[in-house]
């Protein structure tokens, strides 16, 4: 790759986005609404909203990809409906325009048979919800004249990953050496993806023409309960392992009478009753990448929480802790990846 790119959003993904494609050496542009991003020589921040097409013009202009890590305003079906198709079309329109690849960070949803592990030949033809959009949105990208790629990825964990089953409802608790509460079931397989493995391949996706314009997987290790997720953080610790309590799905939708984000939560309650796992090898071949080895993978995560932690008592802010409400989704224009899914 050569030249410009820009990155929608400074979450966990378009923040390690933008900082891998730094580090490399390359010009970056973040957008946001509110000018947040990596502080870095090669990375300017610009104000923006990227759901406004008269303002992505010039930012895209000179743009070899657009790394697309926005996300909508909540979690629910109804802001996803009214926030990511108009966003999306927005930026395939104006990276059209630019001559830009545009690159999606992607979740497991649109996948209509999860009971099977999912492949990047698996069927996506997932409906109603937010498995739906996520559909619809995979198609609009299939028939839009920009060219495109789909990175899916499995459960994110990683540095700055929060609002997360494996991130801020895990983590603190370890290391706080409290017991856990996880939903669905503490011991189904469960496909976690590392955010920089995402990142990366993201990356490499946008440089190589020929895995353009179709869906593939990120590099992820095979899958893990939430249990064995919780031990592995445990073990990079030097921590006991936690006692962990699943909380039924009859609890989860009986509390979502009471509680939308439990009632949005309660309608993925499925990737955790059962299986729910994903297989990266025939993408990490045409990558030419693998997954970060675990073991490192949970040290990175832990200490950057201690050190987040850290922080928060150093400044007397509240401490991030293990809600047990939905994951938040990052505001449009803000960030992929604070959620559990892009």
């Amino acid at each position: 790759m050569s030249g410009l790119y820009v990155v929608t959003g400074a979450g966990p993904v378009g923040w390690t986005v933008a900082e891998q494609l730094a580090e490399q050496g390359w010009r970056v542009r973040v957008l946001t609404r509110s000018g947040s991003g990596p502080d870095h020589p090669q990375i300017e921040k610009l104000k923006a909203d990227v759901s406004s097409p008269g303002m992505l013009g010039n930012a895209f202009e000179g743009a070899a990809a657009v790394f697309h890590c926005i996300h909508g305003s909540s979690y629910s079906a109804a802001a996803w409906q009214r926030e990511l198709p108009a966003a999306e079309q927005a930026v395939l329109a104006a990276a059209g325009e630019a001559g830009a690849v545009v690159v999606f960070p992607e979740s497991l949803y649109s996948y209509s048979n999860p009971r099977e592990v999912m492949t990047e030949a698996s069927p996506r033809d997932a409906a109603g919800g937010k498995r739906g959009i996520r559909t619809a949105l995979l198609r609009a990208r299939a028939a839009s004249p920009t060219d495109t790629v789909s990175v899916v990825a499995g459960d994110f964990f990683g540095p700055r990953v929060r609002m997360a089953h494996a991130g801020e409802r895990m983590v603190p608790a370890i290391l706080a050496r409290r017991p856990l509460q996880v939903v669905g079931s503490a011991d189904q397989p469960h496909s976690f993806t590392y955010v920089p493995d995402l990142a990366a391949a993201m990356i490499r996706a946008a440089g190589k023409p020929e895995v353009w314009n179709r869906v593939l997987h990120a590099p992820t290790n095979p899958p893990l309960t939430q249990r064995e997720i919780a031990q592995t953080f445990a073990g990079a610790a030097g921590v006991p392992a936690p006692k962990v309590r699943a909380v039924p799905g009859w609890a989860v939708r009986t509390l979502g009478l009471f509680s939308p984000d439990m009632r949005e939560l309660g309608e993925m309650l499925y990737q955790f009753q059962r299986p729910f796992v994903m297989d990266s090898r025939a993408s990490e071949e045409l990558l030419g990448l693998h997954p970060t080895p675990l073991h490192a993978a949970a040290r990175e995560t832990v200490e950057w929480w201690r050190s987040e932690l850290a922080a928060a008592r150093g400044t007397g802010r509240a401490p991030a802790g293990t809600p047990a409400g939905a994951p938040a989704e990052a505001p449009a224009g803000t960030a992929t990846g604070t959620s559990r899914k892009p």
